[in-house]
């Protein structure tokens, strides 16, 4: 019985430690620019294994330099709520499971009236805010357990804690994946547009917070009908996001 309990004490230990090394993280970044993030490695050593060598396109803006389109098409379609809520959106998660549990509905009786016949697998959807995401690709790793969620919960409460809204946003848009080996605002202006991330007209920063759920799928259907009308919905959502 000893020995469990000192078992379990120095898991609780391990556990706080950790904590305590995500805080300190956390507090460095209100000052310090992350240098990099685990998805960004991760992806790193994905494109090396593959490709044997790193294509990569990176180049860290301030906030002031990144153009307010872009931020207000990133929350338009990526987390409209995001400056009022405290970092997770139980509305949108919830709207997400009604979507979700319809979709498999759906997919449950077209198995039933055709058993012969394949059926595409429903999409699922997130309701996961920018904090969220940005939680998950900055520390922790992309396996799907729900030890892991619990951790990403956690580390985005610490993250509205100690960040304000809109560093949370810039640190954001400076990691986030807009195709392979392209991160960050500026990065992906340059890419696909040929211009600086704070030259970005309504219509370039619509286009790319549409490739946000999908970046390196999209890059390579950058005609695709789905793009242009998506596109076309994030401007018109545009007007009413708000920014930090």
């Amino acid at each position: 019985m000893k020995a469990l309990l000192r078992w379990l004490g120095l898991v609780l230990l391990a556990l706080l430690g950790l904590q305590l090394f995500f805080v300190l993280r956390i507090a460095a970044m209100a000052a310090i620019n992350p240098e990099s993030t685990t998805f960004q490695r991760s992806e790193a050593w994905t494109l090396l294994a593959s490709k044997g060598s790193v294509p990569w396109r990176q180049q860290w803006v301030p906030y002031g330099r990144i153009s307010d389109h872009l931020k207000r098409a990133v929350i338009a379609s990526e987390d409209d709520g995001f400056v009022n809520h405290e970092g997770v959106d139980w509305a949108a998660i919830e709207k997400a499971w009604e979507r979700n549990a319809k979709a498999e509905a759906q997919i449950a009786k077209a198995q039933i009236r055709a058993p012969d016949r394949p059926v595409r697998a429903p999409k699922i959807r997130g309701g996961s805010t920018i904090t969220q995401q940005l939680a998950k690709n900055l520390l922790l790793s992309g396996e799907r357990t729900l030890l892991r969620k619990g951790q990403e919960f956690v580390l985005t409460l610490l993250l509205e804690q100690i960040l304000s809204k809109e560093r949370i946003l810039e640190i954001y848009l400076n990691n986030v994946e807009w195709g392979e080996g392209v991160f960050g605002a500026e990065a992906a202006a340059q890419h696909y547009f040929k211009k600086s991330a704070a030259q970005l007209t309504p219509t370039d920063a619509a286009r790319l917070a549409v490739m946000l759920p999908a970046p390196k799928r999209f890059e390579k259907t950058p005609g695709s009908a789905y793009l242009a009308g998506r596109t076309r919905t994030i401007l018109g959502r545009m007007g009413s996001a708000e920014l930090p």
